[in-house]
């Protein structure tokens, strides 16, 4: 099972729409963001070209909590706070925005998914766990717009720049 993994989209809205365009193209039914999405207005345009699964946690910049859990619902989509714990593939994941002890956390679960710094992160432990940071869409700090293609199977992730 391939899923897509993005991070910091800060309200870029060619950079969302090109980024979920890509991921659609791909074939991808479920996506993980990992937050700073900002303004609710851009599920809208996320959905205008992808409609697969997309489950989300708040980033410290996304301020208006309550009009994004609005809006995601509206267009069938979910948002929580972080951090979330989820099974999906067989796999045992733990996502969140700020990273808080990856590598501790990467003893019990096999994907630890985290955002916030803009850096890309793909790195396989020793026990074969993966620590994964997907960069920044918006890429606002480092110029470069990127995203994830998690394959859980092999536990494996590829950086797609953009």
């Amino acid at each position: 099972m391939k899923i897509a993994v993005i991070s910091d989209t800060h309200d870029h809205i060619p950079a969302v729409q090109e980024a979920f365009r890509r991921i659609q193209a791909l074939g991808i039914r479920q996506t993980l963001h990992l937050g700073d999405i900002i303004a609710p207005f851009v599920v809208r345009f996320l959905r205008n070209v992808y409609d697969g699964d997309l489950l989300a946690v708040y980033g410290n910049n996304d301020g208006e909590r309550l009009f994004l859990r609005e809006t995601f619902q509206k267009f069938q989509a979910e948002i929580r706070v972080a951090p979330v714990e989820l099974e999906l593939g067989g796999r045992r994941i733990h996502m969140t925005h700020e990273p808080v002890a990856p590598e501790a956390l990467a003893q019990h679960f096999d994907v630890v998914l985290y955002g916030h710094t803009h850096e890309i992160r793909n790195e396989r432990l020793p026990n074969g766990h993966l620590i994964l940071n997907p960069g920044e869409a918006c890429g606002y700090l480092t110029g470069r717009r990127t995203f994830a293609l998690l394959d859980l199977d092999t536990l494996r992730a590829e950086i797609v720049e953009f």
